[in-house]
């Protein structure tokens, strides 16, 4: 099993004369210790169009120093980098099945080979408060790194450098800021690469950065304006590009979420598994939206792909969060309210239903389905089906797309005024998520009206949101109610509960009723032209 590590680091290049000053000075460190050297040797494991470096990933089997063996780096959050240790095993030419499932979504079913070797002679030297605790380490790194061919028979490239690493140990971030003003002070530099793979693979990162640019935009559909003319938003919006332009981005950002949100499954992450569900929803949203753009018979089919990893990866989920709602909701009641071992059972049930959730989000996430549905999303982005609407004015498809889902909304909600079927609002709550996630993508383009719309839709899902979620609830206080009454424990709690429910749903829907004609404005200032 990986162990894990974070690592909080500061990198800087160095020239061959820099000399580490003495930082005795900072203050927290009263010991400087003489440096250890080691050997260290890592071979680094890619696929051949390097999807692994692209997405800010390091895959690396190490040999030397305290940490050898198989080491898998996730991409850099708020300052730090999650790393998985592995033993070294004896696979040596490919990285073992166990060490490449963090990153299966990225690499799916493409062979992962070495693609570069390092051999780096480092000093390591301790920085120590005056309790002996180690506070930071200083890695001086002397590198020579050898990127390997692409082609079979290919020439080998070798650079060779100096760097410094200092990471934290017990120190926090003000000792780390003053290290860095230290050395920067003696001559380094902040590293002008994130990493040393990064370094080594430099052209040929360039070289398929280069291979793949962007794809013209198509001639501008009869009766469409093209660039000139085109007026300039004074609202905060950028009109000027290409409504085909604006949607690729839109498409890479959300393709890039859901593949972050796929690590965070695979590496245990909280709230993993919902940012998974979001993703898709978003891709899906945008797919139906910018169908003007996007040639549907291309798009349908990847739509219902993303349909049915959501579906896959709902009730888990939704039973996750109800049941956190269910023991707050009694650890609020008086105590002479709640009869029985209630608390107790719902966490029983929270904990059944999170590890049920988690196997079942691998499970579906390292299907066949859900890595062709990735591989599909890949070869979109590479070539878009994109129509004659992607050359029009990125303002006037914008508006038609946000005009379209808007007038669908309002449809729901009248539908919705007419009728006493408890679902109608949740075809509300889903329509309304489609023009948030629809508004989202064109806020560059249309400006504030558009971001104001995009708030005011947050506040209505939030209120949908908690109506729906009691959906769930009372349903599970009914379900786990009779459980505990077939156990012999007093049931009552679970209907009051039941109870306290429905009128969070009726106060919902009367929020619902409230806010809407405040939202009508700002949806109509937002498609208005």
């Amino acid at each position: 099993m990986a162990v894990e590590h974070v690592e909080v680091e500061r990198k800087f290049d160095v020239e061959e004369s820099f000399v580490l000053p003495d930082l005795r000075d900072v203050p927290g460190v009263t010991e400087v210790s003489p440096p250890v050297e080691h050997v260290l040797e890592a071979a680094y494991y890619d696929t051949a169009d390097l999807r692994l470096a692209r997405a800010r990933v390091t895959l690396r089997r190490r040999t030397g120093g305290s940490d050898a063996g198989w080491h898998v780096k996730l991409p850099a959050a708020a300052g730090a980098r999650r790393e998985l240790h592995s033993p070294a095993g004896r696979a040596a030419r490919t990285p073992p099945k166990a060490v490449l499932e963090p990153v299966l979504g990225i690499v799916r079913s493409t062979p992962a080979e070495q693609v570069a070797e390092l051999r780096t002679r480092r000093e390591v030297t301790e920085l120590r408060n005056a309790e002996g605790q180690v506070l930071a380490e200083i890695a001086d790194d002397h590198v020579t790194g050898t990127a390997l061919s692409a082609e079979p028979g290919g020439a080998a490239v070798v650079t060779a450098w100096r760097e410094l690493e200092v990471e934290l140990v017990d120190g926090d971030e003000a000792l780390l800021a003053a290290v860095a003003e230290a050395v920067e002070g003696a001559g380094a530099r902040p590293a002008a690469s994130p990493s040393k793979l990064a370094r080594v693979l430099a052209d040929r990162l360039a070289d398929l950065d280069g291979a793949a640019p962007e794809a013209a935009a198509p001639e501008p559909a009869p009766g469409k304006k093209g660039r000139k003319g085109r007026k300039k938003a004074a609202d905060g919006g950028d009109p000027g590009r290409p409504a085909g332009e604006v949607l690729r981005a839109v498409l890479r950002d959300q393709v890039a979420a859901l593949q972050d949100a796929d690590l965070m499954v695979r590496t245990g992450q909280p709230d993993a598994v919902h940012q998974v569900r979001v993703a898709c929803r978003r891709l899906r949203s945008i797919l139906a939206a910018f169908r003007p753009v996007l040639d549907r018979a291309q798009t349908d089919p990847l739509r219902q792909e993303l349909a049915d990893v959501g579906a896959a990866l709902s009730g888990g989920r939704d039973a996750e969060v109800a049941l956190g709602h269910l023991r707050a909701l009694v650890a609020g009641q008086p105590e002479e309210l709640v009869l029985g071992p209630v608390a107790a059972r719902l966490r029983q049930a929270e904990i059944k239903e999170l590890q049920a959730a988690e196997g079942k989000a691998r499970k579906v996430l390292s299907g066949a389905a859900y890595l062709q549905l990735r591989d599909d999303l890949d070869a979109l982005l590479a070539d878009p089906p994109l129509t004659a609407h992607a050359a029009a004015a990125a303002d006037e498809v914008a508006r038609e797309v946000l005009g379209r889902t808007a007038k669908r909304l309002r449809r729901t909600v009248h539908a919705a005024m007419d009728t006493d079927d408890p679902t109608a609002l949740h075809e509300v709550r889903k329509a309304a998520k489609r023009v948030r996630y629809s508004a989202e993508a064109v806020v560059p383009v249309l400006g504030e009206p558009v971001a104001e719309l995009v708030d005011a839709l947050k506040d209505v899902q939030d209120v949908l949101g908690a109506r729906q979620d009691t959906v769930v609830t009372r349903e599970l206080c009914t379900r786990i109610g009779r459980q505990a009454f077939g156990a012999g424990e007093n049931a009552w709690t679970y209907g009051r509960l039941h109870g306290l429910e429905e009128a969070r749903a009726e106060r919902a829907e009367q929020d619902f009723w409230a806010c809407w004609p405040v939202l009508v404005p700002v949806l109509k200032a937002a498609v208005r032209p």
